[in-house]
């Protein structure tokens, strides 16, 4: 690590500290040149993963696609919005953890139903049908069944 007053890369840890919940390493160090002390942060980087579409392209994952789809089944539910962003959290972790430079859309889609089953019912059901394109009230009522099912 470099000085950041006399730019030596010579320098030591002198403390370091879990931080953040445990999600950052706060350390203390001293440049061993010019004596002067400073504070680094560390912490993991985890890229996301590259999203393959049902067409075959590869698009970034995009955060804010993944909060207004979760918004959008939402709309007008009584869920907070800790509880929306610990949802968001939550399925960038999943995605994070598969270690895959590439995912489908469809494990998304997948993890981001599990989310909002946990979180209300409506919502699940909501974003379930314009997720499996639902085209008839039949396709509603097998999927309320099983959900149903998974609560009794």
């Amino acid at each position: 690590m470099h000085c950041p007053f006399c730019n030596t890369d010579d320098t030591k840890v002198i403390d370091s500290r879990l931080v953040a919940e445990g999600g950052q390493v706060r350390r203390r160090r001293e440049c061993l040149h010019c004596r002067e002390r400073f504070t680094t942060y560390e912490m993991a980087e985890l890229l996301m993963p590259k999203v393959i579409k049902t067409d075959g392209s590869r698009q970034p994952f995009d955060e804010d696609k993944l909060r207004a789809g979760l918004q959008r089944a939402l709309e007008k539910r009584p869920v907070s919005v800790e509880a929306i962003e610990a949802a968001i959290n939550s399925v960038k972790h999943s995605l994070q953890a598969l270690g895959e430079r590439e995912v489908q859309s469809l494990v998304i889609g997948e993890k981001v139903m599990e989310e909002l089953r946990k979180l209300d019912q409506v919502a699940y059901v909501r974003f379930a049908s314009v997720y499996r394109s639902f085209q008839d009230l039949s396709e509603f009522q097998q999927e309320i069944d099983r959900l149903q099912s998974r609560v009794d």
